[in-house]
């Protein structure tokens, strides 16, 4: 069940008691250098290789979920380019990741994503069999090694690994620095949503027919989004465009983070289209206020008002509802879109109760192709509400409850990736024909789109060893 994309605002006319809020922060101001942004990015196995080594290989990078390997020994093994990464519950109930990769031959430990309560790992090519925290125990034939018996030797190697939101993150750097200094002012900020205990309600994984740049290009601007969502035209009047959130740039907020990371605020659009011919609050935001308990009748002729008074009423109810994190959070989370993009591969629209996840990782060798994630991720209360009351008071796909949806790998000439998202794909399917042309001499942005130039030259400035 798909429920809209909620931003909205208490009306004057509120009766709720108003909570003081949290004030949402302010990023630092960022320089832009203005680097082109040519096709080769998106086309060159060179490049890809200076990527591979020079960026990937020392970032932190978010792989696995918590909730997923919740008893020792559970493992789950992701990809990620050329490397596959297992990541083990032990016994002490931390998470080590591991190389999925046996120390005699390179043979691969596991191919499946996941299993459950392992004594041990034993590779089936020749049966040496590594302990759940890496250690070597079993090898046949151990007295005919020249160099010694393998056992005491050789561990399973291992990466750096750390937890943070629900998921687990790995960085291949043995010298990287802390995940919470990487994150910067992420780490509060979604500390305070307790997105760590949020349920996977969807999961759909394909492979796409583009570089993984030209996916997080694409969600770190809003600039598409009327013309490629909502059928906009160059006579359109953005600014008047209806839709769940508003994506008119001058009332956009765009921020950069020191550490590379960004964040982009849109206002709850609910302000426009959602009245009838007499003015009236139309579905779904008239049950939205409803259960709130807010008379949709009180905002006929006036839908701006809703924005503020749903944030009020929601602070208000928010408790006894059950949305314990609406206390630590500002105004504008209860109504808006916050759309981060973590560098360097994940971006996530994080509303007041669902969380938009958003993944692209690189092919092993081909730059034309690249692993996307489309996954939603719903609060507990607002499962629980849809569970109880048949309709959802949310801004996300909605689960049954039972635990986190299965992984679901798709064909794209077959199946959709899922709604609103099959639009971006077919975007980013024609424009990896268009970056492929010599016509292409570089990407010519705006203002708007100073998130792609910072994230672009990010990665030119970890290939180049600045970083």
């Amino acid at each position: 069940m798909v429920a809209s994309p909620v931003g909205i605002r208490p009306s004057r006319e509120s009766t709720t008691m108003k909570v003081p809020a949290p004030t949402l922060d302010t990023w630092p101001e960022q320089a832009i250098r203005g680097d082109r942004i040519v096709g080769s990015r998106y086309t060159s196995r060179d490049f890809m290789e200076q990527e591979w080594e020079g960026m990937w290989t020392r970032v932190w990078l978010l792989l696995g979920r918590e909730a997923e390997i919740p008893q020792a020994g559970d493992w789950q093994m992701e990809p990620v380019g050329r490397e596959e990464i297992l990541m083990v519950r032990q016994q002490d109930n931390t998470i080590k990741a591991f190389y999925n990769v046996c120390q005699h031959r390179g043979n691969p430990l596991v191919d499946e994503p996941k299993g459950s309560n392992p004594r041990r790992f034993v590779c089936r090519y020749h049966s040496w069999a590594f302990l759940p925290d890496g250690e070597l125990q079993f090898v046949p034939d151990r007295e005919d090694f020249p160099e010694g018996n393998p056992c005491g030797k050789l561990r399973l190697a291992e990466l750096r690994c750390e937890t943070f939101a629900g998921f687990i993150w790995v960085n291949m750097d043995p010298d990287c620095q802390p995940l919470r200094s990487y994150l910067g002012p992420i780490w509060d900020e979604w500390n305070a949503r307790e997105v760590g205990d949020w349920q996977r309600t969807m999961a759909n994984t394909v492979w796409l027919p583009c570089n993984w740049k030209a996916v997080l290009d694409n969600f770190n601007e809003s600039y598409h989004v009327p013309t490629v969502h909502m059928g906009a035209t160059p006579s359109t009047d953005r600014t008047a465009i209806a839709g769940g959130i508003n994506t008119y740039f001058k009332e956009t907020r765009f921020d950069l983070a020191d550490e590379g990371h960004a964040r982009m605020v849109m206002k709850g659009g609910y302000g426009a289209g959602v009245t009838d011919a007499e003015g009236k609050i139309a579905e779904p935001l008239a049950s939205l206020l409803a259960y709130w308990s807010l008379d949709p009748e009180n905002f006929t002729g006036r839908p701006d008002d809703t924005r503020e008074a749903l944030q009020e009423a929601k602070r208000s109810l928010g408790p006894e509802k059950g949305y314990t994190h609406y206390s630590a959070v500002p105004d504008e989370q209860l109504t808006d879109a916050f759309h981060y993009t973590i560098f360097p591969n994940f971006a996530v629209s994080l509303w007041a109760d669902g969380f938009h996840f958003l993944r692209a990782r690189p092919h092993p060798s081909d730059p034309e192709q690249c692993l996307f994630d489309n996954w939603w991720y719903a609060s507990p209360a607002s499962i629980q509400a849809e569970m109880d009351d048949g309709m959802s008071a949310t801004d996300s796909l909605i689960g049954d409850g039972q635990g986190d949806a299965p992984v679901r790998w798709l064909n794209l000439d077959e199946e959709s990736i899922g709604p609103a998202i099959e639009d971006d794909v077919a975007v980013l399917v024609t424009q990896q024909r268009g970056v492929r042309s010599r016509g292409f001499t570089g990407a010519y942005l705006s203002g708007q789109e100073k998130r792609i130039s910072r994230y672009h030259e990010r990665i030119d400035d970890y290939i180049a060893g600045k970083l």
